[in-house]
């Protein structure tokens, strides 16, 4: 199996990339926000891979961080989910802005990936929503803020401080990441007023 790729970017297709290693070319497709990531033609690169062996298939998926990856196989744990539709969808979201999506249950941002309908859509954030925070990277501690937020479990001052700024005109996410880093700065006991104030100095900067 191949796990990692070091080489020099041949070509750059549609969906795939061709890179040469030691004379080897090999076909590997990938998101759309790794193929504009990558480079042209002549550069070196590597890509984090997944193998695919079939019967009648020998297919390689590239990714940029060995997290993409991750999120690509988690991905194609939920019904309904392949290989393509896995490549929407992180061409279409990171997978920081996907664990947020997910941590927040909303369908909206996930349903944006093309092929992704509602049903698809509503099965990824539900059936994942356990697993956003481990796969968030440096953001897993702000990713199970935001899933308390989205289950509706959060405490009753995270809550307020979260609607308080939704309201002054900043988003879900935005309000969200706002209030984790207040809750950071000021402590779990902080009430409501400190956490909005504390998340506004967070959204000034």
């Amino acid at each position: 199996m191949i796990g990692k790729l070091k080489g020099t970017i041949d070509e750059i297709g549609e969906d795939h990339v061709v890179l040469d290693v030691h004379g080897v070319g090999y076909v590997a497709h990938c998101s759309a926000r790794t193929l504009g990531r990558l480079g042209s033609a002549g550069e070196a690169a590597v890509l984090f891979i997944e193998t695919y062996v079939r019967e009648d298939q020998f297919r390689l998926f590239g990714f940029l961080t060995a997290l993409e990856r991750e999120w690509f196989r988690l991905l194609q744990s939920v019904q309904g989910v392949g290989s393509k539709v896995a490549l929407a969808v992180l061409s279409t979201l990171t997978p920081g802005e996907l664990a947020n999506a997910i941590a927040l249950q909303d369908k909206t941002a996930v349903s944006r990936a093309p092929g992704v309908g509602p049903k698809v859509a509503v099965r990824i954030v539900t059936e994942l929503r356990n697993k956003a925070p481990a796969f968030a990277g440096e953001a897993s501690a702000a990713i199970g803020l935001k899933q308390e937020i989205g289950e509706g479990v959060a405490s009753v001052p995270v809550a307020d401080a979260v609607s308080a700024l939704t309201n002054l005109g900043y988003s879900r996410d935005q309000a969200a990441n706002a209030v984790a880093a207040a809750l950071k700065n000021g402590g779990e006991g902080a009430d409501s007023a400190k956490l909005i104030r504390l998340g506004l100095k967070e959204l000034s900067r």
